[in-house]
């Protein structure tokens, strides 16, 4: 099984949102997480309203009954949406978070990029990085 199939799989019977179902998921109270690197943040800018978390943690700050939690991971019924880059690695992410039991994870189809396609702003205010 190579990452293509692992890919395929991490995507099967979610829905991806477009960025205008981020938009709505946002006003009705979703968690937007940005795991892109931060030279990738520094060139794309950073991503409105969302929180930072690295990769490496982010399980861990997310897993509502993890001890190295974040405030706002309330509970198993949180709305998370990763965004990366492109959409490859978040999806992979996105994953990763209902395995650990936040079932209502997903993320931004297409990633940053589908963003600034859809002529959507992103910020120029400092991140909210989780370590």
């Amino acid at each position: 099984m190579g990452i293509d199939d692992v890919l395929a799989a991490s995507r099967a019977g979610v829905h991806r949102l477009t960025p205008q179902e981020l938009v709505a998921a946002v006003a009705r109270g979703a968690l937007v997480v940005d795991t892109r690197t931060e030279s990738h943040r520094r060139v794309q800018g950073e991503f409105p309203g969302a929180l930072v978390i690295d990769r490496t943690v982010l399980e861990w700050r997310l897993d509502p009954t993890s001890p190295w939690r974040i405030p706002e991971a309330t509970g198993p019924d949180l709305e998370v949406v990763v965004v990366c880059r492109h959409g490859y690695s978040s999806s992979l992410a996105a994953a990763s978070l209902r395995a650990v039991g936040l079932p209502r994870a997903t993320d931004l189809a297409g990633g940053v990029e589908a963003w600034t396609a859809a002529g959507l702003p992103m910020a120029s205010g400092p991140a909210d990085v989780r370590e």
